[in-house]
């Protein structure tokens, strides 16, 4: 199989020697893709956030399973999961280090069917206030050019879009 360089003109040589750009090529372009935009945006977010939690002995999951609890004390592991967006075994895993932390509580058994709903101990909601003041700075930095104006379409370009994937 043979491989091919892309040129400074956004070609690959491949597609040089028949006269094509990545334009006219099959295939999103890139620069115009607003995925591949939000892609590069989360990813850049993401690198940000580890960087300010990773000091305080924290994940993003782990930080944002508290600013779950914090906001809607009592979600079941499946909640929590859903909100953190991982999967079921990873957020009980998850429970289970931060309720031996002394970070959540559990009951031992479950007041109604199999769901154990967890909340924030007291040492909790203080972990949380010191990762939610770093991950402020974060939020800062990434709306620091945008307007009042321009955030607020920001926010509902971006909800309409998620509406438009999930209706």
């Amino acid at each position: 199989m043979s491989q091919s360089a892309i040129t400074p003109g956004g070609t690959s040589s491949s597609d040089a020697d028949r006269g094509e750009t990545n334009s006219e090529r099959a295939g999103l372009d890139l620069d115009a893709s607003l995925g591949y935009l939000l892609k590069q945006a989360a990813s850049v977010l993401h690198t940000a956030m580890d960087a300010v939690l990773r000091p305080l002995g924290m994940t993003i999951t782990h930080y944002a399973c508290l600013e779950l609890l914090a906001q809607r004390p009592g979600l079941s592991n499946s909640d929590l999961a859903r909100g953190t967006f991982v999967t079921r075994q990873s957020m009980n895993t998850l429970l289970r280090a931060m309720e031996r932390d002394g970070l959540v509580s559990r009951p031992a058994q479950p007041p109604v069917g199999r769901i154990l709903p967890a909340e924030l101990t007291e040492l909790g909601h203080r972990q949380l206030a010191t990762a939610s003041a770093a991950v402020k700075t974060v939020e800062l930095r990434m709306r620091s050019k945008l307007d009042a104006e321009q955030q607020s379409e920001l926010r509902h370009h971006l909800r309409s879009s998620i509406d438009a994937l999930t209706e």
